[in-house]
């Protein structure tokens, strides 16, 4: 049964959701939004040929095995809690892990179903700098498809679990991760700024609110503690 107190704020997350995806999606040309983009996109990629520390950091941090670092912090907060938890506390937390990946695949299919198929910029404009040309280094510059930033969305979500099971404290480090991980891929061009912070979190206020904010979520966790191995011990 849905909580009657939730509803309100699901609706209104759920409209936030839908307005925000919208005001990109309908506008010719993504209306106020390209702009945006464009500019975003062009100062970072200017710093590439005359920041050679910039160069590196994005080079590093876009490196497919930074993502294992960005997975690492989310365990290390997640370790946090687990170590001062009751045993069946710590089983509460890992199947909550458990849980939370779950949603995370399903909202990202939702985002790859959305009617949109996006370059990003480094694949849009032409006479820019791309890090591959610049360093010889292997790292991800370009996407054929980067709407809604996959990444990013996964983030998000890590977010939405840690304010529902951990807090106010969990969710603000748990923004920090976020930033420190989702902008590297805006700043080297892999990504469009509203490939996260327009189709990620439109994804992520539309389907994440009826997942934390109804029972399904308890009832995903108590289940999968029934059914899962060591529940006695």
């Amino acid at each position: 049964m849905l909580r009657h107190a939730s509803f309100p704020l699901i609706v209104l997350l759920n409209a936030l959701g839908l307005a925000l995806f919208f005001s990109w999606y309908l506008p010719v040309n993504h209306g106020f939004w390209f702009p945006i983009d464009s500019a975003l996109f062009h100062f970072f990629n200017a710093a590439l040929s005359t920041n050679r520390t910039f160069l590196w950091f994005v080079a590093i941090t876009n490196n497919r095995a930074f993502d294992a670092c960005s997975l690492l912090c989310m365990g290390l907060l997640m370790l946090w809690f687990w170590r001062k938890a009751s045993p069946h506390e710590r089983r509460h937390i890992v199947i909550m892990g458990v849980v939370m990946l779950l949603s995370a695949v399903i909202l990202n299919q939702i985002g790859q179903a959305l009617p949109v198929k996006r370059p990003s910029p480094t694949l849009t404009f032409t006479h820019i700098n791309r890090v591959r040309d610049l360093l010889h280094f292997p790292t991800k510059d370009a996407s054929g498809d980067s709407f809604p930033g996959d990444h990013g969305m996964m983030l998000l979500i890590f977010c939405g679990f840690m304010l529902r099971y951990f807090g106010k404290t969990a969710f603000i480090i748990a923004v920090m991760i976020f930033l420190l991980f989702a902008l590297p891929r805006i700043m080297i061009g892999a990504h469009w700024f509203t490939d996260v912070f327009v189709g990620s979190l439109a994804v992520v206020l539309v389907g994440l609110p009826w997942i934390l904010m109804t029972p399904l979520s308890d009832r995903l966790i108590n289940s999968l503690n029934r059914c899962l191995p060591g529940r006695n011990k």
